[in-house]
């Protein structure tokens, strides 16, 4: 798994933006916030999400960590695919959406482009939990996965599942079981999907 790539930036639009390392330009799909932080750069790091695919490997790109977590938390949901999310991160900032779902706004969600009161409900349920306050910092933080968990993910999703469904089963399995290791949890997981 890509964890970022850093290089020059060859080309950029508020879609897209091609990276060159090692002689080497690679496509990655892009919000309209990572656009903003990176369209006066010339090199510049995207930390990425590879979308893996039978027929293709899509690339996505953000300008923070905390944009690809809130990322992977939006494609969790069911209904909401990765086109749907970067169109939602193009609409609010991390953390006017980190806002939006902790204080039940469907109204802000419901602004985006082509989401709807029942997407924006469903996410704001779905991933309510996921988000916490840090009472410490008044940051709002994301709830990352841990490494086995992205690791049985991003497996089962590379063996055709759907993300939704992947997610929930690993989640409900990590939940049950919290030493689980990622081959029980792959193969639990199959039994299951």
């Amino acid at each position: 798994m890509i964890e970022y790539i850093k290089g020059t930036i060859t080309e950029i639009t508020p879609t897209n933006a091609i990276l060159e390392n090692s002689n080497i330009g690679y496509n990655l799909n892009i919000s309209l916030t990572t656009y903003s932080h990176i369209s006066s750069q010339t090199e510049t790091k995207l930390y990425v999400y590879e979308a893996i695919r039978e027929d293709s490997i899509t690339l996505y790109g953000f300008s923070t960590k905390n944009e690809r977590a809130m990322f992977l938390l939006l494609i969790s949901v069911s209904g909401v695919g990765a086109n749907t999310a970067r169109m939602i991160l193009s609409s609010l900032s991390v953390e006017e959406l980190q806002n939006s779902i902790i204080s039940n706004n469907s109204a802000a969600l419901k602004a985006v482009k082509g989401i709807g009161l029942k997407t924006a409900q469903r996410i704001i349920v779905d991933l309510r939990d996921k988000i916490t306050i840090n009472t410490d910092s008044t940051q709002i933080t994301i709830q990352q996965d841990n490494a086995i968990t992205t690791e049985a993910k991003q497996a089962l999703i590379m063996l055709g599942f759907q993300t939704s469904a992947v997610s929930k089963v690993v989640d409900k399995l990590v939940k049950n079981t919290p030493n689980i290791t990622v081959e029980q949890i792959i193969k639990q997981a199959l039994k299951l999907l």
